[in-house]
């Protein structure tokens, strides 16, 4: 992670200040590192800033929280499904477009494609 990066999760409260050494450099404990590396995986699902934020919440009462986490990633598979339906479907647009542009002598069908309205 970038220093901006981490700057920015002191800021914005994901990270808690963490302590620095006379040089005034950063130094992270365990526990920082393991937060870090929190972050870093459930940006990897997909989770936004604030969704990670209440993972943090909800770490602290894992049993009672379960439904919310439950929800909240079936809403984030639900995201993921329908973007990858939707690169599907622009991919199957893209191979028309590329199989035009090989069957034509003439023009150029995949601008002529793009310029066509909906």
């Amino acid at each position: 992670m970038s220093v901006d990066t981490l700057r920015y999760y002191e800021k914005i409260g994901l990270l808690p200040l963490i302590r620095r050494d006379s040089g005034g450099r950063r130094r992270y404990e365990r526990g920082d590192v393991s937060r870090l590396r929190f972050i870093q995986r459930a940006q990897r699902c997909n989770f936004s800033l604030d969704e990670i934020r209440q993972l943090f919440e909800f770490k602290g009462c894992r049993d009672i929280a379960r439904p919310e986490v439950a929800q909240l990633t079936e809403q984030k598979l639900q995201e993921i499904r329908h973007r990858m339906a939707d690169l599907d479907q622009l991919q199957q647009e893209l191979e028309r477009l590329l199989k035009l542009c090989r069957g034509s002598g003439q023009g150029c069908p995949i601008i002529d494609g793009l310029d066509t309205p909906d």
